[in-house]
């Protein structure tokens, strides 16, 4: 029996975001070297990214290049860049067949030419899917995100067609990369690691943390059953008590 059969259809995340962390590690435990474990993360992405739209999430966002990540050594980046480039021309079959749109967040300009070209183009021919969308969080900082956001509203106030007083944080969210998707309900990370590292900074304020000390190579869709379970087994107050939540219910 498939944890999946457990789970409430009508409790789903609308949003999961996850933190693909491990691969190195994991090649490392298997006597390999560290690309040999980005290369075998991929199976993992399409893994979950297939049992996601197959529940119902709407909203599928993997954190799959940081901008800290250009501080790794240069062979492993240039790996990375390649196995990007091929992983998207190749897994395209794979989005089309399941009905899923191609996203990205982050600064994409930054990326290789070739690697930037390819996904511009994904994104492009993937647009009318709409099962489920597929975000890569690629070149991405959370704080630089929120800076980017504060620049776009600081210069329309400089202009003056914007006053201080009128900025809130449905301003500052329509002014994310993310603007028109709903912030998370759960966030998972692998590895073992607990902690956010500039991931949707703004974005996760409410989000349900799930870890796992599975390394991502290891990440099944069982495992990603197991990580809804446990978000459907938690109480989310929003700052309400156990017995406004429970007579909001009723």
């Amino acid at each position: 029996m498939s944890l999946k059969d457990s789970i409430d259809q009508t409790r789903l995340p609308q949003h999961i975001a996850i933190i693909m962390d491990g691969n190195g590690r994991w090649a490392k435990s298997q006597g390999k070297n560290r690309l040999f474990g980005h290369s075998s993360g991929v199976t993992a992405v399409r893994e979950v990214a297939e049992g996601c739209a197959e529940l119902g999430v709407k909203y599928l966002t993997l954190y799959a290049f940081s901008t800290e990540n250009w501080n790794r050594p240069i062979l492993e980046v240039t790996g990375l860049m390649d196995l990007l480039l091929k992983t998207i021309k190749i897994e395209i079959k794979t989005l089309q067949k399941n009905n899923i749109r191609l996203r990205a967040i982050g600064n994409i300009d930054a990326l290789p030419a070739s690697t930037a070209r390819e996904l511009r183009s994904a994104i492009a021919e993937t647009a009318g899917n709409s099962r489920m969308d597929l975000i890569l969080a690629l070149n991405y900082s959370g704080k630089a995100e929120i800076v980017n956001a504060i620049r776009q509203i600081a210069e329309a106030a400089a202009k003056g067609t914007l006053k201080a007083a009128e900025v809130n944080e449905q301003m500052v969210t329509d002014h994310l990369y993310t603007t028109g998707i709903p912030d998370p309900e759960l966030m998972i990370r692998t590895s073992g690691e607990q902690r956010i590292s500039n991931f949707l900074l703004w974005q996760l304020a409410y989000a349900e943390f799930y870890f796992t000390e599975k390394f991502w190579p290891e990440f099944d869709r069982e495992e990603l059953y197991q990580a809804i379970l446990t978000y459907q087994n938690r109480e989310r107050r929003f700052g309400k008590t156990t017995e406004q939540v429970k007579e909001e219910g009723k």
